[in-house]
């Protein structure tokens, strides 16, 4: 039985913003003998606590599933279903493991509270127990468990504070980096559309590609979404191209074309200053390959490295069909514009040339799609 003492209110007071928004503290009490029932609840009734009295274990899972309480006051000798294994079931429910559990029990055994600590208990009093203990015991629960649900909502709060500075930094970042991309295609592209293009050309040609068997464990969405934001940086060295050789109207001397030959490793190297800063920054990897290697072709014939075949990053070999369709379709003070069948034409003929067999079979399943990007984003 339960001895009393002081009369003075330890439980209700400062309850009244408790950890589930109630105005109470809702305490769950558990035992199946009818008379520590009676008695344990109108005492916690008469210090302010909202109490649910429950005779078996099976109940108390019912009640705690059906209306989660703050606390609960368990038994453990119980029949059916004891203490022990009621506490054991609300630990494996995501929705209950966090409930405070205080185990009241006549076993005075220590391998009983050893047990009791093992399947989750906070607590454990034995009987006969002083109300004063009872009643500090529970308050002192119900504010580590409010003081724990706060804490969890602060830190969620600053891991959203921590996730919008990363991305207000990320973005910023990746605005700085393709305005530079921009700055080098404004010099010899009239429309400023180039580098939009070349974005929604390397996302179709990706994600046509990732329906074949060989790419699918290689192109994933995550794949996909960084060519399609790494793609505008392809050109990014032509900014250390000076204007007399980039922007000439007739054909480039030997010696000139070196120098432009320079820009794919100026690019990537320009990139990979961010790299350092940033090395796990996938999109920005995939930025120093396609920079690097879009002008190398699938013969080995290209530049800055003669690379051949699969040597050649997959993302620079779907750049440079993409890269060159939007070239070939693109007046340049060098060139006339070529109309989309003729595009289609050279792109035919480079196959296992300057292009990856695949990526031209992925473009020609494209080309209508790539003809209206093209039409409708001429300027």
């Amino acid at each position: 039985m339960m001895q009393s003492g002081s009369s003075s209110r330890l439980g209700g007071t400062g309850m009244s913003e408790h950890t589930s928004g109630k105005t109470q503290a809702d305490i769950l009490v558990v035992d199946d003998t009818p008379a520590n029932l009676r008695v344990l609840t109108g005492i916690l009734k008469g210090q302010g606590y909202k109490t649910r009295p429950v005779p078996n274990g099976r109940l108390a899972l019912q009640a705690a599933q059906s209306d989660p309480p703050d606390l609960i006051l368990l038994d453990i000798a119980m029949p059916e279903i004891d203490g022990y294994e009621v506490c054991k079931q609300l630990k494996q429910d995501a929705q209950l493991r966090e409930i405070p559990v205080i185990f009241i029990s006549a076993h005075h055994e220590q391998l009983d509270k050893v047990k009791a600590f093992a399947v989750g208990g906070v607590d454990y009093i034995t009987k006969p127990f002083h109300l004063e203990e009872v009643l500090a015991r529970l308050e002192t629960h119900l504010k580590l468990s409010q003081l724990k649900l706060e804490l969890a909502k602060r830190n969620l709060h600053l891991e959203e504070l921590v996730l919008l500075q990363v991305k207000e930094l990320s973005d910023s970042q990746m605005a700085t980096i393709l305005a530079l991309a921009g700055l080098a295609e404004s010099r010899d592209d009239n429309t400023g559309k180039h580098l939009d293009r070349v974005q929604i050309f390397c996302r179709l040609l990706a994600a046509k590609l990732g329906e074949s068997a060989p790419y699918q464990g290689t192109i994933t969405p995550g794949f996909i979404e960084n060519i399609h934001h790494a793609s505008p940086l392809h050109d990014i060295g032509k900014v250390a191209i000076q204007d007399s050789i980039l922007l000439k109207p007739a054909k480039l001397t030997t010696e000139e074309f070196e120098v432009m030959k320079s820009h794919p490793i100026l690019g990537a190297q320009t990139l990979a200053v961010v790299l350092d800063r940033y090395p796990k920054n996938s999109f920005i990897r995939m930025g120093i390959d396609i920079a690097k290697f879009h002008h190398e072709k699938w013969d080995g014939s290209g530049y800055p490295y003669g690379l051949s075949g699969k040597e050649i990053p997959l993302s620079a070999r779907m750049m440079a069909v993409a890269d060159v369709y939007d070239a070939l379709r693109s007046r340049r003070c060098y060139k006339q514009a070529y109309s989309h069948e003729e595009s289609c034409g050279i792109i035919s003929e480079s196959r296992g040339g300057h292009f990856d067999p695949d990526v031209v079979e992925a473009f020609f399943h494209l080309q209508l799609q790539f003809k209206d990007v093209r039409e409708k984003m001429a300027n």
